[in-house]
């Protein structure tokens, strides 16, 4: 698929056999998360991303069913954060997690840092997939992974993730992880792809007023231009609908590369990307 002929539905293929699509709505810091929802699946998005930490999975189900939008067209994910006490503790918080929702299987589910060494993340990784050969899972992956830990995956012999969903900007673009990624067929989501409303980089503001559009839809048509699979999130309806209303146009290859140059590895982060925990 070449950028030029992204649509709102354009999807990307997963390792597990399924489809993704192609931009998600985030709700990370969203507890009221519901008017996003309904908004973003009645503009025409399909994807939304979710969390056990963010405590809004059960809204998520909520606004899936009110939607009117068949389940089986919304691509759901969330995430589980607590993964210190071993497989047994991952799989009822998992099983906790479709009870919120209410749903029967969810589409992705993420370890959602590498955070508790690497006998919890093998034991957390082990629950995931015991959970998705149930059919509760269509398919797993990971959050914050460095190269490190994604080698332990391999290493261990088991299979690997689907996703690898990191912070992901032109400020803080993650390039070993992307490129271990692309090369283990492991598709690379963006979160924080607005970078927190960081817009007043001189460069950003002159692209965006070149091709008219606001720094948020530059930074959205960036992520997919390269093929990432950006969360953008917002609280308001009207911003969520915006911030998907970036495909009548196209970033050239020389703006493309002047957005790639902003670039500031772990500096440029900002957020809490985790990637070096041990």
């Amino acid at each position: 698929m070449t950028s030029s002929a992204l649509t709102l539905r354009s999807t990307v293929a997963l390792s597990s056999g399924l489809t993704m699509p192609a931009i998600g709505l985030g709700v990370y810091q969203n507890p009221d998360c519901k008017p996003a929802c309904l908004a973003a699946l009645e503009h025409g998005y399909r994807h939304i991303d979710s969390a056990r930490m963010y405590k809004n999975e059960g809204q998520v189900g909520e606004a899936v069913r009110e939607s009117g939008v068949p389940r089986e067209d919304v691509f759901v994910t969330s995430k589980i954060n607590k993964i210190a006490g071993g497989y047994q503790s991952c799989t009822k918080i998992i099983n906790e997690s479709l009870n919120a929702f209410g749903f029967d299987y969810l589409d992705l589910y993420l370890i959602h840092s590498p955070h508790g060494g690497t006998a919890a993340r093998l034991e957390a990784w082990k629950a995931l997939l015991d959970t998705k050969k149930a059919g509760k899972f269509r398919s797993v992956g990971v959050s914050n992974y460095n190269v490190k830990h994604l080698e332990e995956i391999r290493e261990a012999g088991l299979e690997m993730p689907s996703v690898n969903q990191v912070e992901l900007h032109p400020y803080c673009q993650q390039r070993p992880i992307v490129e271990y990624c692309r090369e283990h067929g492991i598709v690379v989501q963006a979160y924080s792809p607005l970078v927190r409303g960081e817009f007043e980089n001189p460069v950003l503001q002159e692209i965006a007023k070149k091709y008219n559009k606001t720094p948020a839809q530059i930074l959205v048509r960036w992520s997919l231009q390269h093929t990432f699979v950006p969360l953008p999130k917002s609280q308001d309806p009207e911003r969520v609908r915006s911030n998907a209303n970036v495909y009548d146009f196209e970033i050239s290859r020389e703006d493309i590369q002047r957005l790639d140059d902003l670039d500031r590895g772990k500096a440029g982060a900002v957020t809490w990307n985790p990637v070096d925990v041990e």
